[in-house]
């Protein structure tokens, strides 16, 4: 039977903020460079999958955050495959501190593209190595949610650049969560944390292409939408903690429990930057 696997990182000074510690964007992207060292090692990676011109592709994806570690401090994230069927794989993480404390946790789903083709294939026909990878063990959290379309407050563009593409030569994952973390006024990104980001990617984005990235405020969540002009490319909602209490609930919380002292600080708090921040 398949183990789970851990990979040591550490938390440059380039990938933290003014709070000293990791972002997000940062630790999301460090969660999607361990899925695919741990392919690579095991044998169903990019450069296998190359061979054949197909490649891996983020569908959607779910990261919850405790804590972020701080500057220069070591951490381990712990992955582990754990379902496919015919169009998605399930691949599963969990952060670990020094001490070996759980600070956060992901879940992600994944398909394989025909990179001429540029369709999903049928995962039976191509997954072979991984189907032995399969770790009998549960998703550390509830896989990503649905994400609905928004009615954009404040919208900003963005021409895609070659800083911005991946090797697939679409839009980098983490460019995204970028371009909607930078629609929130720093004041907000200062009083309260974020605590979970649901990301669903449904078109790519490629090099010259202009996108608009529009933001809204909506029952205590931030929710973005990025479009290439044609269509929604990526839709994102991002939750926030002000007392210590994650909404919709989490893994060891009550579902669906509400800190609603929180929840009207934070109502309250984004209604006012509203009003005085241009974004």
């Amino acid at each position: 039977m398949a183990e789970k696997t851990g990979y040591t990182y550490y938390a440059d000074p380039q990938q933290v903020d003014f709070t000293l510690r990791m972002t997000v964007p940062a630790l999301a992207n460090e969660v999607l460079n361990t899925a695919g060292v741990d392919a690579q090692r095991k044998g169903f990676g990019i450069d296998m999958l190359n061979k054949e011109n197909r490649s891996w592709v983020l569908s959607r994806m779910a990261i919850e955050i405790d804590d972020r570690p701080e500057q220069y401090s070591s951490y381990e994230i712990v992955t582990w495959v754990n379902e496919y069927n015919r169009m998605l794989s399930t691949r599963n993480f969990t952060l670990h501190d020094a001490a070996g404390r759980e600070f956060g946790r992901a879940v992600t789903q994944w398909c394989i593209i025909d990179l001429g083709a540029r369709k999903a294939i049928d995962l039976n026909t191509v997954i072979g190595t991984c189907a032995d990878s399969i770790v009998d063990a549960p998703s550390p959290t509830e896989k990503p949610r649905k994400v609905t379309g928004i009615v954009p407050q404040h919208i900003a563009e963005h021409r895609v650049v070659y800083s911005d593409i991946d090797f697939n030569r679409h839009v980098n994952t983490m460019r995204y969560i970028n371009m909607m973390f930078d629609m929130l006024p720093i004041e907000q990104l200062t009083a309260i944390r974020p605590v979970r980001l649901d990301i669903h990617f449904m078109h790519e984005c490629r090099y010259g292409q202009t996108l608009t990235v529009g933001y809204e405020q909506r029952d205590g969540l931030s929710l973005f939408e990025v479009s290439n002009g044609e269509e929604a490319a990526v839709r994102a909602a991002l939750e926030w903690r002000c007392c210590g209490v994650l909404r919709g609930g989490g893994r060891g919380r009550e579902p669906n429990r509400i800190d609603f002292v929180s929840v009207r600080f934070y109502d309250r708090l984004c209604s006012f930057l509203e009003r005085v921040l241009p974004i």
